[in-house]
């Protein structure tokens, strides 16, 4: 299945979240019962366990840890839908061997808390990055397209390893500062530079994943607030909203689109062939990594660089 139509039985599949979830239950106690297992445990070697629900929280805390950390994160396909993903009962018994839990939370993965919630442990960390950046739920949860939260989420992560494994916290800082100043350097580098050279330049965009990334960027966002968030969250937008971005596309009041691509519903591919055919240029982000096994900084890289080319396409900069 699609992402876009995961989206479109949002309202079914979540319903069907909590069947699951008592699937996991069942197994996850049966497991333990049988084992002994009474609470988080290390990985082999002594690793910290971390299990992180999408997998651009996975690749940071995965680099953060380097060899001390053995980190799985259950979103990792490019086709699944995060929003409504189903939880296994292999998800529920990783979880609950898990000393550290990283969840997006601000309602984007629902599923994590009820798994959390089925497996208690008190020798568990959960990191909800909703909760640590301050944005509730109804806000937009996209925060990975966030500079500052990202900055905000490395420092966490960093703090919690030092706290589940005090004796190598002078690794952890270690690798904190190599992953901020050496790893994310290109990402910081297209960031400045394209705030510095493109500020204020008007976009257009396919739903509310781009918006933390346009204002970091400095960019003015046109395309109405509503229509991002109808896309996002899968649900129709008004006849309107799609006319005011029908007229700014041909009238070409933006001078670039920027789509989900593994979101592209008709409304939105309408609006990709609409700005290609005025001759505005039109960059792509994703929800997840694409390819999965790229790291958050090759991937957001990529996508910096293709804003940057459209940018300067359409400005001649």
């Amino acid at each position: 299945m699609s992402l876009q139509q995961g989206r479109s039985r949002r309202s079914y599949r979540r319903g069907r979240v909590a069947v699951v979830a008592i699937m996991s239950i069942l197994a996850v106690t049966l497991s333990a019962c049988a084992s002994g297992s009474t609470g988080a445990s290390t990985a082999a070697g002594g690793r910290i366990r971390v299990v992180a629900a999408e997998n651009f929280w996975g690749s940071i805390a995965r680099q953060l840890g380097g060899d001390r950390v053995s980190v799985t994160s259950i979103i990792s396909n490019p086709n699944a839908d995060p929003h409504s993903y189903e939880p296994t009962p292999g998800d529920g018994r990783t979880v609950a061997t898990a000393q550290l839990v990283v969840l997006n939370g601000i309602g984007y993965d629902p599923w994590t808390q009820q798994l959390l919630a089925a497996n208690p442990t008190s020798g568990r960390t959960v990191l909800n990055v909703g909760d640590l950046v301050g944005v509730p739920v109804g806000g937009n949860p996209h925060r990975w397209y966030d500079p500052t939260n990202v900055g905000q989420v490395i420092a966490q992560i960093t703090a919690d390893y030092r706290a589940i494994d005090p004796k190598d916290a002078a690794y952890f800082n270690n690798r904190r500062q190599v992953y901020e100043h050496v790893d994310l350097a290109p990402y910081n580098a297209l960031i400045s530079t394209i705030r510095t050279k493109y500020a204020g330049t008007p976009i257009g965009a396919s739903e509310s994943i781009v918006s933390p990334l346009a204002q970091a960027l400095g960019l003015n966002m046109l395309t109405p607030a509503s229509f991002l968030q109808a896309i996002s969250e899968g649900s129709d937008p008004t006849a309107a909203d799609k006319a005011t971005i029908d007229q700014q596309i041909s009238t070409r009041q933006i001078a670039i689109y920027v789509y989900n691509s593994q979101n592209a519903t008709p409304d939105v591919a309408a609006q990709v062939a609409a700005a290609k055919a005025n001759h505005i240029p039109v960059a792509t982000v994703t929800e997840t990594l694409v390819p999965v096994n790229r790291t958050f900084q090759a991937w957001q890289v990529g996508e910096l660089q293709g804003i940057e080319s459209a940018l300067a396409k359409a400005t001649g900069r």
